[in-house]
């Protein structure tokens, strides 16, 4: 009778344990959305054309961040990217920029490059690497030190994209080859491509979206928060800048996959690829927490080639609502609801083009990157003498030789305060910090923390340059650009789905560099080695607050 009532107990116990309704103590599935290039406005802006199942599900069923900024100067895919999933900033894990002068090699260096890596698939030898230039650990890796069975695997037709998101300990990050349009990975994160990454390849999914014709899905007369189709503020792709567009014929004849970057239907390959690997992999399946990152990469090039208030940019978000729907109709089906954890955020923002806003009596301009170190060279010729003093000037940043300068004896403290006194002078520079001020001060507030933010000891110039706001890097072959402090390149959103999260809105200030110990405190698992961004608490159901 005693073992009758024991087994009923438990019976109960268990029922009650399936049906109370209770919340999963760790989600199963994690996917972090990253929107390459996407304004904090645009989901408002756009709010009345989106579906009820993409961006609307997540900010009307979610937690919505509405004060969200990366907290540093040169606003890039690569330092948001590594932001986010370090949970530091530029000064920390090292990835200052896309690109930065190496002095010691002599040249300029790709974030993620690394020569003893190679791809797996694909063809182009030169588009690979590894996190082995990220300084900090990511919440992956924190994850995977803790609990080895979980999978953490990154997506982007991007390969920084996809490498500094998934981190050291990342099982894969997959990114497209722009020759023949595989998805593809390097050695440093496998030898061999799975059996579902060459079945998937091989269904040549990049020919069908290669063969389509990007068409508006609207009328151009419902394109209201857009400038016209036509208008003298866009570059396009290959000079065409009207719909329609025939993708094929766009192609470039050798990197014939490229093109699909700069299309809504590059996004489209990316969920494919997402759905594909979280069933291939088996994500989400066990009680191990994976992590998926999904990057949405093409959102970033459309936005340079036409601008942020043109049909294309619109109808580009409009494309990818639609996929952001399908892709969580089908985790929810695929993990559950209770066991999928969501947020969406970018990488960064974009500037207006400067023509535009000078046309509507807005500050603006175009910065003469070649004519300022031309400028500069002759200035520091007519003080110290005729040499190179300058090793490399670019990306906001100007890199003296140190070489040439001792060998001068000359004090470079001296050097560097003189030549931002003269910089500072030159149209559409708002300020100059020196490295030596850097080192020697603390910044707390404004845009000389930005600046201090963006500056590595190790890997940054001896000049950062930050250009008065509305002045983007004069250039031929884009239509805007995204590189400051300004509100329009660090203004973000984040938005939190699923699992335990409530429906809520927060408005206090938040850095990209909270996402990571935010993402620590649900998993309760460590920060990341260099974290010092703080957790989002609001989020959390146990906080006392």
């Amino acid at each position: 009778m005693k073992k009758v009532f024991a087994f009923v107990i438990a019976s109960c116990f268990v029922s009650t344990s399936l049906f109370s309704g209770e919340k999963p103590a760790k989600p199963r599935l994690i996917v972090g959305i990253v929107v390459e290039q996407m304004r904090y406005e645009y989901i408002y802006r756009y709010w009345d054309k989106f579906g009820d199942n993409g961006f609307k599900k997540l900010l009307l069923n979610g937690a919505s961040c509405k004060n969200v900024h990366a907290d540093y100067l040169l606003t890039q895919t690569s330092p948001g990217c590594a932001t986010i999933s370090t949970g530091t900033n530029p000064c920390s894990h090292g990835i200052i920029a896309d690109e930065w002068y190496d002095r010691v090699k002599e040249k300029t260096v790709k974030a993620t490059s690394d020569e003893t890596t190679r791809i797996i698939l694909g063809a182009d030898k030169d588009n690979t690497g590894s996190p082995a230039r990220l300084c900090a650990t990511t919440i992956g890796d924190e994850l995977r030190t803790v609990s080895p069975s979980s999978k953490v695997i990154s997506i982007s037709l991007n390969s920084n994209a996809a490498i500094l998101l998934g981190g050291h300990k990342a099982d894969a990050a997959y990114w497209m080859d722009e020759i023949t349009g595989d998805w593809t990975t390097s050695t440093y994160y496998r030898q061999a491509p799975p059996i579902w990454l060459n079945d998937f390849n091989a269904k040549r999914m990049n020919d069908v979206y290669l063969q389509k014709t990007w068409y508006p899905l609207l009328s151009f007369d419902k394109y209201t928060e857009s400038l016209p189709d036509k208008n003298e503020y866009e570059i396009g792709i290959n000079n065409q800048t009207t719909f329609p567009y025939r993708i094929s014929a766009l192609a470039d004849k050798y990197r014939r996959y490229k093109i699909l970057k700069s299309t809504p239907q590059g996004n489209s390959y990316t969920k494919d690829m997402a759905i594909r690997t979280v069933v291939g992999e088996n994500m989400g399946k066990d009680a191990s927490t994976d992590i998926l990152w999904l990057c949405f990469s093409a959102t970033e090039n459309i936005g340079l080639k036409f601008g942020p208030r043109s049909v294309e940019v619109e109808d580009a978000y409009l494309q990818l609502d639609r996929e952001i729907e399908f892709f969580l109709q089908f985790a929810e089906k695929e993990v559950g609801k209770d066991n999928l954890l969501v947020f969406l955020t970018s990488n960064h923002g974009t500037a207006d083009n400067p023509t535009y806003l000078m046309d509507n009596k807005l500050p603006a301009g175009q910065f003469k990157q070649v004519k300022a170190e031309q400028l500069l060279r002759s200035y520091l010729n007519a003080v110290y003498g005729a040499k190179e003093w300058i090793s490399y000037f670019g990306n906001k940043t100007v890199y003296f030789n140190h070489n040439a300068i001792e060998d001068a004896h000359l004090d470079l403290k001296e050097v560097q305060e003189k030549s931002t006194d003269f910089m500072v002078k030159l149209a559409g520079i708002a300020n100059v910090l020196s490295s030596c001020t850097l080192q020697g001060s603390r910044f707390n507030d404004g845009v000389s923390k930005q600046i201090y933010n963006s500056y590595n000891q190790k890997r940054s110039g001896d000049l950062l340059i930050n250009l008065e706001p509305g002045w983007i890097e004069q250039t031929v072959t884009e239509s805007t650009a995204h590189n400051s402090p300004y509100n329009y390149d660090t203004h973000v959103c984040l938005i939190w789905y699923g699992w335990k999260v409530e429906k809520t809105s927060i408005t206090r200030f938040i850095s990209l560099a909270d996402i990571a110990p935010t993402l620590s405190m649900f998993l309760n698992v460590p920060e990341t080695n260099v974290c010092n961004g703080n957790a989002i608490w609001e989020l959390n159901d146990d906080s006392p607050y």
